[in-house]
């Protein structure tokens, strides 16, 4: 989304990051149907409006979301067995978001040190990238393995842990939620986002450094001494 003020149009850039930290759903991959399918049946077995989960469920952890509808349903064995079952069920809904599978080829093979953050459970994760036979990333933070999940930046922190660079603030965040966004910027880091799931003003007004609008504008060009060379085209201006 644009607006008369601006375009998706900036001349390419490169910057040097000691490291890359990815959101992955909405950022890597789009499961938006699955997801509407998915809480539409919890909607339905709590009782509960699925348009009033859905408007603040993105980005959010299912434990979090689920404590405002039913306490006794907050516990990660149901969250992981009820997120594990959504590629199971609805695996044919998802597909990645633009560019996304030529990415994480390119961190693979590059030699960057990179992970993927995320509000998902491991099964859920695990789930998506067998059925559209994406790269596995060595480096995950799951819902699972922070007290708190995002806008709070313990999930980019314990990120930026794994890839062992505990000093670093040189790293640079994939997103494509506000509440990913602030993780991001809470963290110290640098934010990408992405127009795949929420609209432009909420991605300014939530911090992001820049803005493109899939990972089509995203490339690796190298890595030296350590650091990830990432171009980015098209970003909004």
């Amino acid at each position: 989304m644009s607006s008369a003020t601006g375009s998706f149009s900036a001349p390419a850039q490169v910057h040097a990051f000691d490291g890359l930290l990815s959101d992955f759903d909405g950022t890597i991959v789009d499961s938006t149907n699955a997801i509407v399918k998915h809480w539409h049946q919890i909607g339905d077995e709590l009782g509960v409006d699925p348009k009033t989960i859905l408007a603040t469920s993105h980005g959010r952890r299912s434990i979090d979301t689920l404590r405002l509808y039913d306490q006794t349903k907050a516990n990660w064995d149901y969250v992981n067995e009820i997120e594990g079952q959504i590629p199971k069920r609805y695996g044919s809904d998802a597909v990645e978001i633009p560019g996304g599978r030529d990415l994480l080829a390119a961190l693979e093979t590059s030699g960057a040190k990179w992970g993927v953050v995320t509000s998902g459970t491991r099964p859920l994760v695990d789930g998506w990238l067998k059925a559209l036979n994406l790269p596995h990333p060595k480096n995950l933070v799951t819902a699972m393995d922070v007290t708190n999940g995002k806008p709070d930046p313990s999930c980019y922190l314990l990120g930026r842990k794994q890839l062992g660079i505990e000093d670093s603030t040189s790293i640079v965040v994939l997103e494509d939620a506000p509440s990913g966004i602030k993780a991001g910027k809470a963290a110290g880091f640098k934010v990408l986002a992405l127009t795949t799931t929420h609209s432009l003003h909420q991605l300014q007004e939530a911090g992001a450094d820049w803005i493109v609008e899939d990972l089509r504008s995203i490339s690796i060009k190298a890595v030296v001494d350590g650091q990830v060379q990432i171009e980015i085209r098209n970003a909004y201006q």
